[in-house]
């Protein structure tokens, strides 16, 4: 497996040519990075200006490695070369760098740039990406990787420290200033020539080679890091290591890496709203950093997002009623570490009274709200307290806990609302503070803690009786002026006290489902499956010629194949399909086909735009313009793997996507809207279909640019 790493931008607050000055430093060896023994320089090339220059070095490691290792490879030094190509003109340096020892087994390689801050010319920006393959080393591959990970980051962390003792060492020996590179046309002036020849050679004392010391050095190889930290900001794409510290909390090396690269494959392929930098660290520590793991989770959620609108449940939902005057939970100041508190009384609450009034989907519904509010919470104490907060905590007071809580009705509305939660919202809840449990507590917590994750499971702490009034109790945890007054303390608590609910309010079952179906279909959004043999099918009729069909939908579980087609005829009524039983299920999930088997393409319809193949996990946008007034048929179908050739061989991409789908259906989240032609304000690119990949597979089968439909456009 290979293995990646990729910096934040780094920014040294000094001019470039300054850094340059104090990088040479560190050639032909250093006494601060012990593993660099030494270096040769094997090439060189100056342009006859001087703005140019290009140095390859061959540099000498001492891998701090096992004796017995260093004796079974049989060799005591590892040699790397490294290119680096300065631009004086552009104040540019590129670094490359790649192994020569073992390059038939171990392949490494490493990229770092030196670039003149966008927005303060007078600082210097910093970024480094390498990658490591380990094909094969004598059946020690898992502890090379170990050894070279552990190396490469220590090395990244001395980095800033090397840097800055060779800036104070140029600052004691009173050089604070290099001048930039200019053109040799441009003379200087006879009144300024000698002062220019002097400095110059004081900076020859400091610097032996002036177009060397600005032709520099191999940041890949000794300890590629970073400079000091940097005040101004970065071009929004990218990520500032100050800005990671202060917002996004103290990370290593490696964890920033995975960050950076989770939250560039979004920016790639995803056409969608970006998650905040906050959220995707959240899913990456919900899967110890595992990009792969991390990045299919929060592919779902966001099409889970997507679907249900989530992301304007707190503008466009309010509340029912009986919500605000019986759910005795809400927000309460904040925690001793200045996470956001939530307050749940829930013994005080009647779950089968709200159940019953209400219905399951309202009470998730409200939880999504509550969570929804703790994330915007938790950005607000960010920039209150000026350090990151990321989690909430909260604080669950069981007192008057009984049988009757755990009536069968509620306690699956409340696993099914644990289940949602965490896998929407990883890493939220930073701690759990359980008091009075009462004996039937044991009873609900056999119930419910098999469905928590581990990690969060770690985070509850429990207290029996009044055991929470004593040492590593609550005052550990929350400062005495907040402590709610229902647990003796002295501050006002407004969380509403709960109660019974007046059986008044309850409603039937049929009309529970009826409003829970509303629930989840107020979204523009509709669901539809696909079956192999069953395409879904919508039917658009079209009065006058050139208006625009747009279209957006995701690929929830499978591959499909999207055509539209033209009828001058209307195609009978919408048949439900057999397999109508298989259908998915979420609320308006439906198989519909319209186009009847007696049709032949070509007669009684035909196709107006080039079938698209998308893939699973991928979201498609695009448009077409109507030629001709008539019906017109999207259609969804399952796609097939094509039949092997016998002189070749099936792709990789395809046989892992055919494993990938466990059964002849597919899934997708469509909206269609008509306009017409005059209040369609797209460009002819936009015209054009654009799908991006959401899925580990399509993301090593597409590009954000990638265009397969051939819009039709009206002549």
């Amino acid at each position: 497996m290979v293995q990646k790493y990729q910096s934040p931008v780094r920014v040294y607050k000094h001019p470039f040519e300054l850094i340059m000055a104090a990088y040479e430093r560190r050639f032909p060896t250093c006494p601060l990075i012990p593993m660099f023994v030494d270096s040769d320089t094997v090439s060189e090339f100056k342009s006859e200006d001087g703005a140019i220059h290009v140095i390859e070095r061959r540099c000498k490691l001492d891998i701090d490695a096992p004796r017995l290792l260093k004796k079974i490879a049989g060799v005591d030094y590892v040699y790397f070369v490294q290119k680096n190509s300065l631009n004086s003109r552009e104040r540019t340096l590129h670094i490359e760098a790649h192994n020569e020892t073992f390059s038939n087994r171990v392949i490494i390689n490493e990229h770092c740039c030196y670039t003149v801050h966008p927005e303060n010319e007078d600082w210097t920006c910093f970024e480094q990406s390498a990658s490591l393959d380990i094909k094969s080393f004598f059946g020690f591959e898992s502890t090379v990787e170990k050894i070279a990970m552990k190396q490469y980051t220590s090395n990244i962390k001395k980095g800033k420290e090397i840097i800055e003792y060779y800036l104070r060492q140029l600052e004691e020996e009173g050089i604070t200033f290099v001048p930039r590179w200019t053109p040799p046309s441009i003379a200087p002036s006879s009144e300024t020539s000698s002062s220019c020849k002097k400095q110059a050679m004081s900076l020859a004392v400091v610097v032996p080679d002036a177009a060397q010391a600005e032709g520099l050095g191999s940041e890949a190889l000794s300890s590629p890091s970073g400079p000091p930290e940097p005040v101004a900001g970065t071009p929004d794409d990218k990520l500032d290591a100050d800005y990671i510290k202060r917002y996004l909390g103290d990370l290593t090396p490696l964890q920033e890496s995975c960050l950076i690269r989770l939250r560039q494959w979004l920016q790639e392929t995803h056409k969608g709203k970006i998650p905040k930098d906050e959220h995707i660290l959240r899913f990456l520590r919900a899967r110890d950093f595992n990009i792969d793991k991390a990045r299919e989770i929060m592919c779902q959620s966001l099409t889970w997002r997507k679907q249900h609108q989530v992301d304007y449940i707190l503008e466009t939902w309010s509340p029912p009623q009986v919500l605000q005057d019986y759910y005795a939970g809400g927000w309460h100041h904040h925690d001793k570490d200045g996470r956001p508190l939530y307050v749940l009384r829930l013994g005080q609450m009647d779950t089968k009274g709200l159940v019953r009034a209400l219905g399951e989907e309202a009470l998730l519904r409200y939880v999504l709200s509550v969570n929804e509010e703790g994330l915007r919470r938790c950005e607000e104490n960010t920039k209150v307290f000026g350090r990151p907060i990321s989690s909430w905590t909260c604080l669950v007071d069981l007192e008057g806990l009984n049988m009757r809580h755990l009536w069968r009705p509620g306690v699956k509305a409340l696993l099914r609302i644990i289940e949602v939660v965490e896998a929407n919202y990883p890493e939220t809840l930073g701690r759990l503070l359980i008091l009075r449990a009462p004996r039937v507590f044991p009873v609900l917590w056999t119930l419910v803690s098999p469905f928590i994750d581990d990690n969060t499971r770690r985070k509850f702490l429990i207290y029996a009786g009044n055991d929470y009034q004593g040492p590593g109790g609550l005052l550990d945890y929350i400062d005495k002026e907040i402590i709610p007054d229902f647990l003796s303390g002295e501050c006002v608590c407004e969380v509403p006290e709960g109660g019974l609910v007046p059986k008044s309010l309850y409603r039937t079952a049929e009309e529970l489902e009826n409003e829970d179906l509303r629930l989840w279909t107020e979204t523009i959004y509709q669901s539809a499956s696909v079956f192999k043999g069953a395409p879904h099918e919508i039917l658009i009729q079209i009065v006058d010629a050139s208006s625009v069909i747009t279209w957006d939908f995701d690929v929830c579980k499978g591959d499909i194949v999207f055509n539209i087609y033209h009828s001058k005829r209307s195609p009978q009524p919408p048949k439900k399909d057999s397999l109508g039983a298989h259908s998915i299920t979420s609320p308006g999930g439906n198989n519909v086909q319209l186009i009847d088997r007696v049709w032949q393409l070509g007669r009684d319809y035909s196709m107006v735009e080039s079938p698209l193949v998308c893939r699973e996990g991928e979201s498609v946008q695009g448009s077409h313009v109507t030629r001709w007034p008539g019906f017109y048929i999207l259609q969804w179908r399952f796609h097939s793997m094509p039949a092997c050739a016998a002189t070749s061989l099936p792709r990789v991409d395809d046989v892992l996507a055919s494993l990938q789908v466990s059964s002849h259906k597919c899934k997708v989240m469509y909206y269609t809207e008509v306009i017409g032609s005059e209040d369609f304000r797209g460009s002819m690119t936009s015209l054009e279909s654009s799908h991006s990949g959401f899925s580990q597979l399509s993301a090593a089968t597409t590009s954000s640019s990638q265009s397969q439909s051939s819009s039709m456009i009206s002549r």
